[in-house]
């Protein structure tokens, strides 16, 4: 309410009350006040109700919301169903304009300032989980894969001689078929095998760029967050080679922000070398739902070139989730997420150790890896050639999701390329093994649960020396596991 309001209010109510509730009221506003004048994350978390508040005043600006309104063009922000203008607080009209998603749509002021504001909240947090000299960033409704295609696609522009994307192998589809989807051809390195670990092989790499010719190719395309054995690329050896061969340089850091060393990676990648761009989830770093991701850069001239290439207009949802999770978290409570997700990485790789140990396997030495760890299943292999693709089947009907068993020799193909070994990130690795990750959000008890879990389908497969289990000998999950819930 306004001043006029509030002295009418001290008519009806007494004005001590009236006062009391006023500053009760200005709390709230200082709160959003700090937010437009500063652009950056709390440190705090705001309540609900001034969340809600907030929000409800962004949408009264815009032209759907006003009273009286009068709409006669093909899109006026007219919601049939009120569950879904509940659902979006009433802000219809999404962000941007049809030929720039960061644009400011006339009539709707607060959606554009929704997007504005998310875009240097988020800007504020990628400094704080550690790539200090961030320039640029824009929050896109798409997720990691399409968010590749779009940086790819700017490049074109750039560089409309180039055909080719190298590639250090990683086994994961959507970032490969992101190349595709672009209408270039990979180029994939294959990996070194370093005691158990994966790297990038930097001569290879180096070699492909002179085989081709540097301007040939669009750009190098590597990876941060992965799952082990794999680790995360040479950043700073591939940015210096970027560099060298002025070669731009696109970093999938899907779910690196959780992540302080993939962050540092990327900081020194920038500081030493040549990074253009980094793309992250949104949902795997912030829990929020699928759907958005985070186009960051350096060089903030690339990252609103990359903004502009986006067709139309766009969903705000993704824009609106992320604003009102940071809002809620605070700098302070998103830190504190991290940091437990540390503490839980170094939990689970010591339970996965035990476990292994006990089951005649061990824990793959990925000390690279700060996310994502691998138990070798060699012992199963030998039991049964079955045994190892029947252990993921038996977790996941026994509610244990995200663990992922990768047997050998796998063959798969991806818009018309076929990788051997796939799964694996290598064509030859030399055992099958089991993923587990501690990613943000995780806690204690899903690591003990999927533990106890785990040790009893492994005990299951190889009871009484038997080579392969039935699905139909295997109790079914709420049997098995009476005592865990």
């Amino acid at each position: 309410m306004n001043i006029e309001n509030l002295t009418l209010c001290e008519k009806i109510v007494s004005p001590s009350y009236i006062r009391q509730g006023s500053q009760a009221r200005r709390g709230h506003e200082q709160l959003i006040r700090l937010l437009l004048d500063q652009g950056k994350c709390p440190e705090e978390g705001w309540s609900e109700s001034t969340i809600e508040l907030f929000l409800n005043e962004l949408a009264v600006m815009d032209s759907n919301n006003f009273l009286g309104n009068c709409g006669v063009g093909e899109r006026e922000g007219r919601v049939a169903s009120r569950l879904v203008a509940n659902r979006h607080y009433r802000l219809i009209h999404g962000i941007g304009r049809s030929g720039d998603i960061a644009a400011v749509q006339p009539k709707a002021a607060g959606s554009s300032l929704l997007n504005k504001l998310t875009n240097s909240v988020v800007l504020d947090i990628l400094k704080i989980s550690g790539v200090r000299s961030v320039a640029s960033c824009f929050v896109v409704p798409m997720a990691t894969g399409m968010s590749l295609t779009l940086c790819f696609l700017t490049l074109r522009h750039r560089r409309p001689k180039a055909r080719f994307i190298i590639w250090p192998r990683i086994d994961q589809k959507s970032c490969f078929k992101s190349m595709i989807t672009a209408g270039f051809e990979p180029v994939v390195v294959e990996n070194v095998l370093e005691g158990d670990e994966l790297r990038t092989d930097l001569e290879a790499v180096q070699r492909k760029i002179e085989e081709l010719g540097a301007e040939n190719v669009l750009c190098l395309h590597s990876t941060t967050s992965c799952f082990a054995p794999r680790v995360p690329d040479r950043l700073e050896e591939l940015a210096t080679m970027c560099a060298k061969y002025d070669i731009p340089h696109i970093v999938n850091n899907a779910y690196g922000v959780q992540s302080s060393k993939c962050m540092h990676l990327i900081q020194q990648g920038a500081r030493v070398g040549r990074i253009d761009a980094f793309v992250q989830s949104l949902d795997k770093n912030f829990m929020v739902p699928v759907g958005g991701a985070i186009i960051a850069g350096f060089d903030e001239s690339f990252v609103q070139e990359i903004s502009k290439m986006y067709p139309g207009r766009a969903s705000a949802s993704p824009s609106l989730d992320i604003l009102i999770t940071l809002l809620t978290l605070g700098a302070k409570g998103y830190k504190k997420y991290l940091s437990e997700r540390k503490e839980i990485y170094s939990f689970l790789a010591e339970e996965l150790r035990s476990l292994a140990s006990a089951h005649g396997e061990r824990l793959l030495h990925t000390p690279h890896n700060p996310i994502s760890l691998a138990m070798s299943l060699d012992g199963l292999q030998a039991s049964s050639s079955q045994a190892v693709t029947q252990l993921g089947s038996m977790l996941f009907t026994r509610q244990v999701s995200g663990a992922r068993v990768i047997p050998l020799g796998k063959e798969q193909t991806v818009s018309g390329y076929t990788f051997r070994g796939f799964m694996s990130h290598s064509e030859s690795y030399p055992c099958p093994y089991l993923n587990a990750a501690s990613a943000v959000g995780i806690t204690r008890d899903d690591v003990t649960l999927c533990m106890k879990r785990l040790d009893k389908c492994l005990k299951a497969l190889k009871k009484d020396g038997k080579t392969a289990i039935t699905s139909s000998s295997v109790p079914p999950a709420d049997q098995d596991v009476p005592d865990e819930e």
